[in-house]
């Protein structure tokens, strides 16, 4: 009696062409090139990013100045801490909107299509965490700031004798702290567990909205066209996609036990 025996297995680098002569095959790329342009590609698109929001409304302000070369003067000025100031606050907004944005359509079919689940979450990520930075930066340039004389105290410590409408600030700084809990609850959510880390993660709306009402009534380019343009298209987003987190899964829900109920008329 003949034994068939399987052929020899070949090294994974291996392979048989039409003649059985073995040609190396293609040589796969490493996991971990994957893993590198997820933790690197992320944090630098929103550094590009960030930076031109910055020049976008750098130049707007250049003409509420008079032109660039007014801009110019103001920024080498005793006023240069309050632009910067100005500039940072919104791309801190923006940021903040965009990670409001991430978190909400990640398990949104849309974002499994593109830029799928894990990548928006990424996104997400590092997009608070810039927005972190930006908003950092808004706070503590006003130290320079000698007109209205911001001291390290109020600038920390929430509703401290600020002379600048302190309420609405005030309510920005909670907000800012609120922030940086909900970001670095990504680095310890193995530590805490997955509730505590959602119900951290709730405060973002709270944020978002201490965010808006800030930007609102504190700041000084409120009254701007694109400044309210940019509040208000930002707030009615941010509520669209809420509504629809909240609705979808209700939704999906009812449409899944209509099919069972059919199913089980037909059985």
């Amino acid at each position: 009696m003949n034994v068939m025996r399987s052929p020899a297995p070949t090294e994974p680098s291996e392979r048989l062409d039409a003649g059985q002569r073995l040609v190396p095959s293609a040589v796969r790329p490493p996991a971990d090139s994957d893993d590198m342009m997820l933790t690197v590609v992320p944090p630098l698109l929103g550094a590009v990013v960030g930076i031109a929001i910055l020049v976008a409304i750098g130049v707007s302000l250049a003409g509420q100045a008079g032109g660039l070369a007014a801009f110019g003067a103001a920024l080498l000025g005793e006023h240069s801490a309050w632009y910067l100031s100005r500039a940072s606050a919104f791309v801190a907004y923006v940021l903040l909107w965009w990670s409001m944005v991430l978190g909400l359509s990640i398990t949104n079919r849309l974002a499994r299509i593109w830029p799928g689940g894990p990548t928006a979450g990424d996104l997400h990520e590092h997009a608070s965490l810039l927005g972190l930075g930006f908003g950092l930066l808004h706070a503590l340039v006003l130290l320079g700031d000698t007109y209205i004389g911001y001291t390290l105290p109020q600038i920390l410590i929430p509703f401290l004798g600020a002379s600048y409408r302190p309420l609405w600030v005030g309510l920005g700084q909670i907000g800012l702290y609120l922030m940086a809990l909900v970001t670095f609850s990504f680095y310890v959510r193995r530590w805490i567990g997955a509730r505590v880390w959602r119900l951290i993660h709730y405060l973002s709306f709270a944020v978002f909205a201490l965010a808006l009402v800030h930007g609102l009534f504190s700041g000084t380019d409120s009254s701007v066209p694109w400044a309210f343009a940019l509040y208000l298209g930002s707030a009615v987003s941010v509520l669209a996609m809420t509504i629809y987190r909240i609705l979808a899964p209700r939704r999906r829900d009812a449409a899944r036990t209509t099919a069972h109920q059919g199913a089980a008329r037909g059985s």
